[in-house]
């Protein structure tokens, strides 16, 4: 009843939108002297706020063109290079002759890095600026979850389980050697999947992990999306968080979360702040600040734009993760039938990062992978705490840009070269 309700507010809401958007169009017209005046300009910036905070957003696009490497401006498109019908593996592919180009000015080459997106209400493209910190010293791929509104009931179910298998299917579509940086909410399948490859000897197993503001332990620093978890059932979950998809969507009759309620849930936690970036937004439209303007629409249009999750993922995950906390007490079952060891863990390296101010994944949490992972040596962990920054700051911003990406590149930089002197000493020994 709910999704139907927030469809037909957004159906009723749609004119006067439409009449928001031409009355700023009429207001900046070069031939309007009225556009002029203070009190023009405060009309304008009005109707644009209005309008921008009772869009639809949809899916945005990456607008990544080009990264510059060695002083060389490289060509980037997004390709799919793996699909399923729940994922879709996004290669931002260089132009191979002017990374050749740089390469012959002494850029290094360039190992590949599997950024794991969180399936949590928002796109992959949350993540553009991650992928940005990392295009310069990664060949960087992305997964790119399907929104559950637009999966057709016949596609079946998509639960934690299949997530884990997707993230082993793309490592082994990827081939052995990659290096996971895992944002958020996929550490702890991420962490699951990579503890049975390494458990199965798997030669696709990646050389390094690293875990960004992740849930491993949600019982370490919790936060109030923790203990709304802990203090909530979990029947209220299923009764006040799942809606059925209505038409005309592929997904109708589909039972989700859907994006819009995580959405007004991480809007209520920091109101006060988002009401205040929308009064700073229509005095920079006032006084003409474009540049701050378009920071500010930059973010929210990319923070409004949400997607559904299956009912039975959004459930498996609050209860397995949230509630029961199954990988670090080790009772994590794989459909019910195997369990995920981290101790089996032994050669692929290990970073944890974190933010000091993080208030959905708090101090610990992350780190706690550090306490599962009981055998990998000591020289192949890391552990980094960035002060000053909350959750978002851990993956996107200033500081992540200059002062997280730098270390996570150094890290696994380490372990590749590691990776090829262990393979020179391998065919060495073969030889002799």
């Amino acid at each position: 009843m709910l999704y139907s309700l927030v469809e037909l507010n957004r159906v009723a809401m749609a004119p006067m939108r439409l009449a928001a958007r031409a009355g700023l169009a009429a207001l900046n017209s070069p031939f309007n002297p009225m556009g002029q005046t203070s009190y023009g300009k405060s009309l304008a910036a009005m109707a644009d706020v209005f309008e921008s905070a009772t869009r639809y957003y949809g899916k945005p696009e990456w607008r990544i063109g080009s990264v510059r490497i060695n002083s060389i401006d490289v060509p980037v498109e997004p390709q799919i290079s793996w699909r399923s019908p729940w994922c879709s593996l996004v290669h931002f592919k260089k132009d191979a002759g002017r990374l050749a180009e740089a390469r012959r000015k002494g850029a290094a080459p360039l190992p590949r890095m599997l950024i794991v997106a969180p399936l949590s209400g928002h796109y992959a493209t949350l993540l553009r600026g991650t992928v940005e910190g990392f295009l310069e010293t990664h060949d960087v791929y992305i997964t790119d979850w399907t929104d559950a509104r637009m999966a057709p009931v016949w596609l079946g179910r998509f639960d934690l389980d299949d997530y884990i298998d997707h993230i082993r299917k793309v490592l082994t579509h990827l081939g052995g050697g990659v290096h996971v940086l895992a944002v958020c909410q996929p550490g702890p399948p991420v962490l699951a999947a990579i503890a049975m490859m390494a458990e199965d000897d798997d030669p696709a197993r990646p050389a390094t992990m690293t875990f960004m503001g992740s849930p491993i332990d949600a019982r370490r620093s919790p936060t109030i999306p923790n203990k709304l978890a802990e203090e909530r059932p979990f029947e209220w979950f299923e009764q006040n968080m799942i809606y059925t998809v209505p038409a005309p969507y592929p997904g109708m009759l589909r039972r989700v979360y859907p994006g819009f309620v995580q959405l007004s849930s991480f809007m209520n936690m920091n109101w006060d702040r988002h009401v205040d970036a929308h009064w700073k937004f229509f005095n920079h439209l006032v006084g003409g600040d474009g540049d701050n303007a378009g920071r500010h629409r930059e973010f929210y249009d990319e923070y409004l734009s949400v997607l559904d999750l299956t009912e039975e993922f959004y459930l498996q995950t609050i209860q397995r993760v949230f509630q029961e906390h199954h990988i670090p007490r080790g009772i994590y079952s794989y459909r019910g039938a195997r369990l995920v060891k981290p101790e089996a863990i032994r050669d692929v390296a290990l970073m944890t990062v974190e933010g000091e101010k993080d208030d959905i994944s708090g101090i610990g949490q992350t780190q706690a992978a550090h306490d599962l992972c009981t055998n990998i040596p000591e020289d192949m962990r890391t552990d980094y705490i960035q002060p000053g920054v909350g959750h978002y700051g851990v993956f996107n911003g200033s500081r992540f840009e200059t002062e997280i990406a730098p270390r996570v590149a150094q890290f696994t930089r380490r372990f590749t070269d590691r990776e090829k002197e262990e393979a020179a000493h391998s065919v060495a020994a073969a030889r002799r």
